[in-house]
């Protein structure tokens, strides 16, 4: 019988519609980057006792050199393509790679950005594996000792200056939701969501004390949709599709963050945002996946039996014949291609998925 994983501290993804993007911003603005898998690219590999990695094959079969770098994905993820569109080559590396390097070279590294980012982290510090993921908190945490040593390396003014004029993207909030099914939680749900917006109300204003003033933030996709959780529908209740109470608190979420986030910006001067609805995003791909270019929307390209997804993608996993074709990479992570629409669509796409303004707009100085 299939192995049920209701679950996983892993996360999801936040994907879509293919919009084109315009040409890079002329004035690169240095990129932070904060959340969980969606968004990490290397963290985990440097916590000792994380289980949660992805450095290893198949892994980065599509990265270059086919190098498992540790993100979740058969590429590039789309914390790298939202960073090319703002002049980098792909995501700022790791805060915890920088500390292996010399201080001298730790503090130039700054001028560009960091990626926070931890696979298995959520909004709550509860979320997760113990010491086995880099919560949003200590994220924040050690944002601070970056803004230390850019205040050391060109001063504070220069800093405040740099910080306000900063990217900050946050993509989180899934390994919280699937701690709520996996515990079987009896909290009332509207209660819980409560709970994840305080949490996402004091992240906010601990980093706009910092200096953060532009906020890229992606909402929870529909993470019932996922080939595990479809998959846990299909052995829970017999029957094919996503999992729908997930999917129900994934929506609940989405517009319970859009309200704080209105709030936020008439009491926080200065504050501005672009709200990426992950939920729609997915969706439309989900209900119309040829539009999208897919092919398949429900399987995982690499893992093991129903829908690929008993087993976690690894060297021995099937993989699928066209990774171009799929939405789904593993058992609940986009594909490269998948990432890549998603950063077009917050990027430059329209206010029905990513409002007040996208992404290309917030970085603008009016």
């Amino acid at each position: 019988m299939a192995k049920i994983h209701i679950a996983p501290f892993l996360c999801l993804f936040f994907v879509l519609v293919n919009v084109t993007p315009h040409s890079a911003v002329e004035t690169q603005p240095t990129v932070f980057i904060l959340g969980d898998s969606t968004a990490d690219v290397g963290t985990n590999t440097y916590l000792p006792g994380s289980k949660l990695r992805a450095n290893f094959s198949y892994y980065g079969i599509d990265f270059p050199h086919s190098r498992a770098t540790g993100r979740f994905s058969n590429g590039f993820n789309s914390a790298d393509f939202v960073a090319r569109f703002f002049g980098l080559k792909r995501s700022p590396p790791p805060f915890l790679f920088l500390l292996t390097l010399k201080s001298n070279h730790f503090q130039k590294h700054l001028l560009k950005g960091v990626n926070f980012a931890s696979a298995g982290s959520g909004l709550l510090d509860v979320t997760g594996p113990n010491n086995s993921v880099v919560p949003l908190s200590q994220q924040i945490t050690q944002l601070s000792t970056v803004k230390d040593n850019l205040t050391a390396l060109i001063g504070s003014t220069a800093t405040e200056t740099l910080l306000s004029k900063s990217m900050f993207f946050i993509s989180i909030g899934s390994n919280d939701i699937f701690g709520y099914f996996k515990t079987n939680s009896t909290m009332p749900r509207d209660l819980f969501i409560g709970t994840l917006i305080s949490a996402y109300s004091n992240h906010i204003t601990n980093l706009y004390r910092l200096g953060a003033r532009k906020f890229g933030i992606i909402s929870v996709p529909p993470v019932g949709c996922c080939p595990s959780q479809r998959l846990l529908q299909k052995l829970l209740n017999g029957v094919d599709g996503c999992f729908p109470p997930e999917n129900d608190f994934a929506l609940a979420f989405h517009s319970a963050l859009d309200t704080l986030l209105v709030n936020i910006s008439s009491q926080l001067p200065g504050f501005k945002y672009s709200l990426g609805n992950g939920y729609l995003m997915t969706m439309d791909v989900i209900n119309n996946p040829r539009a999208s270019g897919f092919d398949n929307v429900d399987s995982a390209c690499c893992g093991f039996g129903v829908l690929n997804s008993e087993e976690p993608c690894n060297s021995t996993a099937s993989l699928c014949p066209d990774r171009r074709k799929y939405l789904f990479w593993d058992q609940f992570h986009p594909t490269k291609r998948a990432a890549l629409l998603a950063a077009q669509t917050l990027y430059n796409g329209p206010p029905y998925y990513v409002s007040p303004i996208n992404f290309s707009q917030l970085a603008k100085d009016y």
